[in-house]
Order: C-alpha cells, then sequence, then structure tokens
C-alpha cells in the first residue's frame, strides 16, 4: 500500500503562483511514475502533468499547462510537486496527486485550488 498525502492548494488570483505537493509512502518500491490530475465540477478528471521516478525524470504536461506549470520530484524524500505560475480561472479545480507502477496506482485525497477572476 502507499499513502499520497497532498497539501498547498487555496485561493488566488488571476495570474498568481501555487505549489503543490504529494508526500509518499508505504510501499514506493515498484512505483516508477507520479503525477498530478485534476478535475473540475461538471467534468471529467484528467492529467494535467507526470513524471518517472528513474533516470533524469521525464516529464509530461497538457497542452493546457505547457510553460506555466512545472512538475518536479524528490525521490530521497519520495515527493512530487507541481509549481503552477499565471494561474487562469479555468484552473480552477480539485487536484489529485497519482502514483503508479506496472501493477498498480494509487490517488491522493485531493486539495481545492481556484483561481478567482
Amino acid at each position: 500500500q502507499v499513502q499520497l498525502v497532498e497539501s498547498g492548494g487555496g485561493l488566488v488570483h488571476t495570474g498568481g503562483s501555487l505549489r503543490l505537493s504529494c508526500a509518499a509512502s508505504g510501499s514506493i518500491f515498484d512505483i516508477n511514475a507520479m503525477g498530478w490530475y485534476r478535475q473540475a465540477p461538471g467534468k471529467q478528471r484528467e492529467m494535467v502533468a507526470s513524471i518517472t521516478r528513474g533516470g533524469n525524470g521525464y516529464t509530461y504536461y497538457v497542452d493546457d499547462v505547457k510553460g506555466r506549470f512545472t512538475i518536479s520530484r524528490d525521490n530521497a524524500k519520495n515527493m512530487v510537486y507541481l509549481q503552477m505560475s499565471s494561474l487562469k480561472p479555468e484552473d480552477t479545480a480539485v487536484y489529485y496527486c497519482k502514483v503508479w507502477g506496472p501493477y498498480t496506482n494509487y490517488w491522493g485525497q485531493g486539495t481545492q485550488v481556484t483561481v478567482s477572476s
């Protein structure tokens, strides 16, 4: 089992920044990627960004956040981060941390991000 705890959400004005953190604990030896998803009211959950745990940390971003969000990880601390800048009202959503391996995946409880116009 892997436990994930997210933090860093909140209310910010358009153009502002937030940094989300996700702490992983438990049996993470078979986790090979970590990422962030978001779900806005009335919409499906979507992947925002992901990063591999090994190697150089290959990253992926959904087009809408490229150039504004940066995902990073600290393997020694079992942490994954999402630095969000130039936030827009349409970024408002519950953001979820997810980690996965070849046979398993785990979700955090989510953290609310609200961007006011």
